[in-house]
């Protein structure tokens, strides 16, 4: 399997240049980040190339969304805002060529009509997945949970399966947060089984918690020989949590990972 770090999350301890090489010590095989524009691309590309690890995943910029907004992608009044965001992403990404760009569907915004915020929603990721096209950059999007996020627009497998179905659009897919599914006590099964083909990246954590594998009760084993049963053959990207010993005393189950 190759697993990423996400690097938002995990070596917290360091600035996020010095972040890349501690992933390559400690043995991923690439890395995703959240939001990196604080680097400059040209010093990412960098900083992934002296490490020799790929980038395997970014976030669409998303407006007030980490502060507590609804974002841009599913609200008619921003398009404008949308489309900065998708320019500035595509800039980005055509120095720091990451595989995946991930598009959040954002909460949904006060006075807006869930059934418009969808249809929004649709067309800005039909937008994008044609623009990275040209790039050969897949576009994800996700769901997650309500619990710890109240109002996000996408919850469910169910969610992105209707959501993908309306773009219709081959170069947009599902990205599948193990975390979040069972934070909802969900039949991830079963989910991943209705997403098959179109899942295209996975990222897990362990529930509760949003801890290191082996930290919660998910059983991993059951989801990741489902993710093989429907094909799936990309990454797998720790988010998670450390706890307060650090990411380095986290990574026990690592190796065990790489050889399943």
């Amino acid at each position: 399997m190759k697993i990423a770090a996400n690097l938002s999350m995990l070596f917290n301890e360091l600035p996020l240049a010095e972040r890349i090489m501690a992933a390559r010590v400690a043995g991923f095989d690439g890395v995703e980040i959240q939001f990196p524009y604080e680097l400059p691309a040209i010093r990412l590309k960098e900083l992934l190339e002296r490490a020799g690890l790929p980038l395997v995943l970014i976030n669409l910029p998303a407006g007030d969304f980490t502060q507590g907004g609804p974002g841009l992608a599913a609200v008619p009044a921003r398009q404008a805002e949308f489309g900065a965001a998708l320019q500035e992403a595509l800039t980005y990404a055509a120095m720091t060529r990451p595989m995946c760009i991930n598009v959040l569907p954002g909460r949904l915004a006060e006075g807006v009509d869930r059934d418009q915020a969808l249809e929004t929603l649709a067309n800005n990721l039909r937008r994008s997945a044609e623009a990275f096209a040209l790039l050969g950059i897949r576009v994800v999007c996700e769901a997650i949970n309500p619990l710890d996020m109240p109002g996000f627009l996408i919850n469910t497998p169910e969610h992105l399966q209707a959501l993908l179905e309306r773009v219709d659009h081959p170069n947009c897919q599902a990205q599948l947060d193990l975390y979040h599914m069972a934070r909802q006590q969900l039949d991830i099964v079963a989910g991943i089984h209705l997403l098959g083909s179109r899942i295209g990246h996975v990222q897990f954590a362990d529930c509760p918690g949003r801890g290191a594998p082996g930290s919660g009760a998910v059983e991993f084993e059951p989801l990741i020989s489902a993710l093989q049963a429907v094909g799936y053959d990309g990454w797998l990207s720790a988010e998670y949590r450390p706890d307060d010993q650090g990411t380095a005393a986290s990574l026990g189950w690592l190796a065990e990972w790489q050889h399943r």
